[in-house]
């Protein structure tokens, strides 16, 4: 264990996936044939801390789940991954959060969400675990809980926090503020700032400059296959990350947490390592990701996924557009 007692601290939500694989995604009013169910683990916040549970760090979460048998289910699993799970509540009379997952066969996806439980995490929450807090090295949240909570977590931690403003939604300046590293895809990018796509590296960049003049300190904006982008807040350039070449996409569902997760993994057990070369790494994490099908289950484990022992040696990823 880390000299912080735990390498990632995460703040967010538990929802449970119902997988729908379809030939294709369906259109308004139509009903299709599906290929396959299942039922799988997710929530951005419990994705984000099992993918970094399973790359090796030490990780505690705080979260809710729903006083039914999903959620003790829930609550075994994200132990059994190695999950500090102590607070991880069950809430009487809510339902579990669940979300329903259409995938196809291109691996693209629609996801509806019903938050349940989640809907219960808040301020009170964060002065309940205040010396949690200052244990942990990294802290990750997300935006599918109240935002209030989120706030009041972010307000309590000192030291690298992740705020991934997904699912996508227009936010203050104290929230874009509130984080030390912002992140978010092409998608929230451009919701967040008004602009009408965001969909190649120089409309991200773009997107990038006026999120920094919207108050966000270091931002990333992930490109799917197109890699990524970052720039720190005396960066006076903008550093693309080159993409991992994948052979096949079989499901895309988690790839962003997997990312996220990484991230937060590499930066709490590398504290010395380049920005962009923990960004290379955690693209490597998510381009294995969307080759497996699921969420948290296709998420790789130490040792999965071809890495340098030395991330300064991916430095060459990284480059000034």
């Amino acid at each position: 264990m880390s000299s912080y007692g735990y390498d990632v601290l995460v703040f967010g939500s538990c929802i449970v996936d119902f997988i729908s694989y379809v030939p294709r995604l369906p259109k308004v009013g139509e009903t299709l044939h599906g290929t396959r169910f299942a039922t799988g683990n997710g929530g951005k916040g419990a994705n984000q801390c099992v993918a970094a549970a399973r790359l090796g760090s030490w990780t505690a979460m705080i979260g809710k789940l729903g006083d039914d048998p999903w959620g003790c289910a829930y609550r075994d699993a994200l132990a059994r991954e190695g999950v500090n799970v102590e607070q991880v509540d069950i809430v009487p009379g809510e339902c579990t959060g669940i979300a329903q997952i259409n995938v196809a066969d291109n691996g693209d996806n629609q996801i509806v969400i019903v938050t349940g439980a989640n809907k219960c995490l808040a301020p009170s929450d964060v002065a309940l675990r205040a010396s949690l807090f200052g244990k942990a090295r990294i802290l990750v949240c997300q935006l599918e809980t109240p935002l209030e909570g989120t706030m009041a977590a972010l307000a309590a931690f000192e030291g690298i926090s992740i705020l991934n403003a997904a699912p996508a939604e227009k936010l203050p300046r104290s929230v874009l503020a509130a984080a030390k590293i912002f992140c978010v895809n092409e998608t929230e990018a451009a919701l967040l700032t008004d602009m009408h796509e965001v969909s190649d590296v120089q409309q991200a960049k773009a997107a990038l400059f006026k999120l920094r003049d919207m108050g966000c300190k270091t931002v990333i904006i992930t490109l799917g296959e197109k890699g990524a982008i970052f720039a720190r807040p005396d960066d006076t350039e903008v550093y693309h990350v080159k993409p991992m070449k994948v052979t096949k996409v079989v499901d895309t569902t988690g790839a962003g947490d997997a990312f996220i997760g990484a991230l937060a993994h590499f930066l709490a057990k590398h504290p010395g390592a380049d920005l962009g070369c923990c960004i290379a790494a955690a693209n490597r994490v998510a381009a294995w990701s969307v080759q497996k099908p699921g969420t948290q289950t296709s998420f790789p484990r130490a040792g999965d996924v071809e890495l340098p022992g030395d991330l300064s040696n991916l430095l060459d990823q990284c480059e000034k557009v």
